[in-house]
C-alpha cells in the first residue's frame, strides 16, 4: 500500500492554470495509452481539495443539467475543505477539513491494501509530504507550458531528494516521471 499523488503537469510546473483551467490538458484526451488505466485498478482510496472537487462538478458532473453524469470514482473519496459544498447523488464521498493525518488513516483502512491517490491538489498533495505520508510522485508531464498558475508541489525537496524510480514516455505529448519520496 502506497500513498501516491498522481497528477498531469505542464512542462514548467503547473497543474491547473489560473482560474484552474485544465483546457490545456483535455487537448490531449482522456488518457489512453499512459498508465492511468492500470493506476486506478490498484487505488483504493481517494483526497483531494475543494478547488479539484468543484471542478469536476462543474466540468464532468454538471449537476445543474437534466442528466447529470455520475461521480467518475468507485473508491471512496475524502474532500478536504473549508466550505460546505454539495453531495453527489450516490457517490462514496466524506468532506474533511483540518490535519490530514487522521483522514489518512481512515483512507488507509478503507482502501483494504491497495494505494490511496492524492487525486490534487498540489498544496494538499504537500500537506501529506509535510507528514511524511506522500510515498510516490507519479507526474505526467506534458509538452506545454502555462507560465503560471497552480503549482505541481509548492514544496522545497532538497535533502533527500525525491528518487527517481522511472521515466516513461507516451507518444509525442507525455514523460511520465515516477518517484519514491524517501522518509529520513
Amino acid at each position: 500500500m502506497k500513498t501516491q499523488y498522481y497528477v498531469a503537469s505542464s512542462l514548467d510546473g503547473f497543474i491547473a492554470a489560473p482560474e484552474n483551467s485544465l483546457d490545456w490538458l483535455l487537448q490531449f484526451g482522456e488518457g489512453e495509452g499512459t498508465s492511468y488505466p492500470a493506476f486506478i485498478r490498484e487505488v483504493g482510496a481517494i483526497a483531494m481539495g475543494s478547488t479539484t472537487y468543484e471542478w469536476i462538478l462543474r466540468n464532468q458532473i454538471h449537476p445543474e443539467s437534466a442528466k447529470p453524469r455520475p461521480w467518475p470514482y468507485e473508491q471512496p473519496a475524502w474532500v478536504f475543505t473549508s466550505r460546505s459544498l454539495p453531495a453527489v447523488h450516490g457517490a462514496d464521498i466524506r468532506f474533511v477539513r483540518g490535519d490530514v493525518r487522521p483522514v489518512h488513516s481512515q483512507m488507509v483502512t478503507a482502501a483494504v491494501d491497495k494505494n490511496v491517490w492524492i487525486v490534487g491538489g498540489g498544496e494538499l498533495a504537500g500537506q501529506f509530504y509535510d507528514h511524511r505520508l506522500l510515498d510516490e510522485l507519479i507526474v505526467q508531464v506534458t509538452s506545454v507550458t502555462l507560465g503560471s498558475g497552480s503549482p505541481l508541489l509548492p514544496r522545497k525537496i532538497v535533502t533527500p531528494p525525491l528518487k527517481l524510480i522511472s521515466a516513461t514516455t507516451y507518444g509525442a505529448a507525455f514523460a511520465e516521471l515516477r518517484y519514491e519520496v524517501p522518509h529520513s
